[in-house]
């Protein structure tokens, strides 16, 4: 063969300016090649070399084709895909491989896929629990499936013998809720600071255990007939007993302003808004702080119906109680109402289990400071307040030092040596565990005594900020002991009347490390959103916990605010009085 010379090949080239293939009219628009599309399709990916068609790689479909036939529906271009598929030829579709060997491994699946068995952990599925694809599954026994008519599994069915709600591929899509934040922000108000939940988790601060500066009030002795488990055939009832207990805020105890005076610390606090601040990352619902900045001095205060005087409930679990607005149809297990009755709870048990005894109680240094018989028609609770100052100083050369005023609620004797025992004693709540927002409860009634430490478990998981704040709440009291009472109600569509089905004892510190609970931190959060206020000018701060994200938010607010609504209240008061 003769060689080519350089001439020829370049005789040979195309004579137009375009290279590759000549380019049809028929898919092009201004010269541009395009593919037919349909306008109702949504973009989507420019290409998408993982999709195998509708029955997937090996043509039985299952669960990795859960979600593709509903996606390609949303692709661009997926309606006319056939355009660019491949054509089989026809031998190649009536070709098969015959396989007499015996598969024996067994498939584990959803419940949805074509051939596969459900399997619970409160109950065995067998062979006659294949469905087809999109078929119900009825789920026996256990209250996974709930029995009944409200046995189909319908992805609510927990994992097997425990209720709630399982968490699957449909919630990726699942609305965010919105809560009304817990004051309303004017527009007088001024934003200083925004703090993110996750800088406040890598604060640090340790400190001692504090010192006590003096105590007032008294304790009854608890009545240890609680501890004991009640009979099978006997409930011991939740009785109204009216007592006068008070919550008085910060700037309003006469006690700490004596103290303010005498310049005894730099920080002052009740244990019921300091445990709030410390516990603040595991916050869920908003809640307010108000801080007074006087001279040198910070007061950590709270505004008249504040929401820190309720109890939450379920604040932390997954499936957290519904608003009525958000299409919850029982209003007593609404958020609002649930708080309520949790607060009634926690008063009324700490009354109940206390042996009353005017022979027979632990008497404090000084009187209640908030009891004026001449006013009062209720006799006293049980109820003893220790205020107690804690170091929280970077160096020596600039003391800071927190004054905070404690709470404790009984006393009881050692059993060993005969000492006194000083208990904080609270009570979490069942409203009914088959309902919505329960958390996937177990049922106190059959499991609390052989399966104690799964219910307090999940307690904790669902309440981590109610029980987080108690157990800071005891430690900065110095309690000995931390009295958990279980009551729930007699019946579960009626909130009035309530059944303690048994009290826990647990030690603070220890209950604090199961929860992974840590002090340091809270002491880390307290001193830097105080010397946060030390840097400002001296006037009034409103610290907010935005309802729908992980944020604190500092607001520079006019002296005034919060007075007109206790004015307005007053004034109301007033009014009804006259009529």
């Amino acid at each position: 063969m003769s060689p080519i010379s350089l001439s020829e090949i370049v005789s040979a080239l195309p004579a137009d300016e375009n290279w590759g293939p000549s380019t049809s009219t028929e898919t092009t628009l201004d010269g541009v090649p395009y593919a037919p599309y349909s306008k109702g399709d949504k973009l989507g990916r420019m290409a998408d070399w993982t999709s195998e068609g509708k029955d997937g790689r090996d043509g039985r479909g299952g669960r990795q084709q859960y979600n593709r036939s509903y996606r390609d529906q949303q692709v661009y271009g997926a309606g006319t895909s056939s355009l660019f598929a491949i054509q089989v030829a026809e031998d190649e579709s009536s070709f098969s491989v015959v396989d007499n060997t015996r598969n024996t491994t067994k498939t584990r699946g959803f419940g949805r896929g074509g051939g596969t068995i459900f399997r619970g952990r409160g109950q065995r599925g067998g062979r006659n629990d294949r469905g087809g694809r999109g078929a119900f599954q009825r789920v026996g026994g256990g209250r996974g499936g709930q029995g009944g008519d409200r046995g189909y599994y319908d992805n609510r069915g927990g994992r097997g013998g425990r209720g709630g709600r399982r968490f699957g591929w449909k919630d990726y899509d699942k609305p965010q809720r919105n809560r009304d934040a817990s004051v309303n922000v004017k527009p007088e108000w001024k934003m200083l600071e925004e703090i993110d939940f996750n800088r406040l988790t890598k604060l640090n601060l340790d400190t001692d255990d504090g010192e006590d500066l003096d105590s007032y009030g008294f304790l009854y002795y608890y009545d240890r007939t609680y501890d004991k488990q009640p009979a099978k055939a006997t409930e011991r009832k939740l009785n109204v007993v009216d007592r006068a207990a008070y919550n008085v805020t910060t700037s309003s105890d006469p006690i700490i302003q004596e103290l303010a005076e005498k310049d005894e610390a730099t920080i002052f606090a009740t244990d019921n808004i300091l445990s709030m601040l410390m516990c603040s990352p595991r916050s869920i619902y908003s809640w307010d702080l108000v801080i007074l900045r006087q001279g040198n001095k910070v007061y950590l205060d709270k505004r008249d119906g504040s929401s820190l005087d309720m109890v939450t409930v379920n604040e932390n679990a997954a499936d957290a109680p519904l608003e009525l607005s958000e299409g919850n149809k029982d209003s007593i297990n609404a958020p609002g109402a649930l708080a309520l009755e949790a607060t009634f709870i926690n008063h009324n048990f700490a009354n109940q289990t206390v042996s009353e005894s005017d022979t027979a109680k632990f008497e404090m240094s000084h009187e209640n400071p908030f009891y004026d018989p001449s006013e009062e028609t209720d006799p006293l609770a049980s109820k003893a307040y220790k205020y107690r100052r804690f170091d929280l100083s970077l160096n020596d050369e600039e003391p800071v030092h927190l004054i905070v005023r404690t709470e404790l609620d009984a006393v009881m004797k050692n059993a060993v040596n005969g000492e006194d025992l000083f208990l904080t004693v609270k009570a979490l709540n069942e409203f009914d565990h088959k309902a919505q927002g329960s958390g996937g409860a177990l049922d106190w009634r059959s499991k609390l005594v052989s399966q104690r430490g799964a219910v307090v478990a999940t307690e904790m998981k669902n309440n981590s900020c109610k029980l987080a704040r108690w157990t800071v709440q005891s430690i900065l009291a110095n309690a000995d002991v931390m009295k958990l009472g279980f009551v729930s109600r007699a019946n579960p569509k009626n909130n009035d009347r309530h059944v303690i089905l048994g009290v826990g004892a647990y030690k603070p510190r220890e209950f604090a490390n199961q929860m992974n609970l840590s002090l340091s931190n809270g002491w880390g959060i307290v001193r830097t959103i105080v010397d946060m206020c030390l840097k400002k000018p001296e006037g009034k701060y409103v610290l907010v916990k935005d309802p729908n994200k992980p944020v604190l938010r500092l607001y520079d607010v006019p002296m005034t605010t919060f007075d007109e609504e206790v004015e307005k209240d007053a004034d109301q008061g007033e009014e009804e009085e006259e009529e």
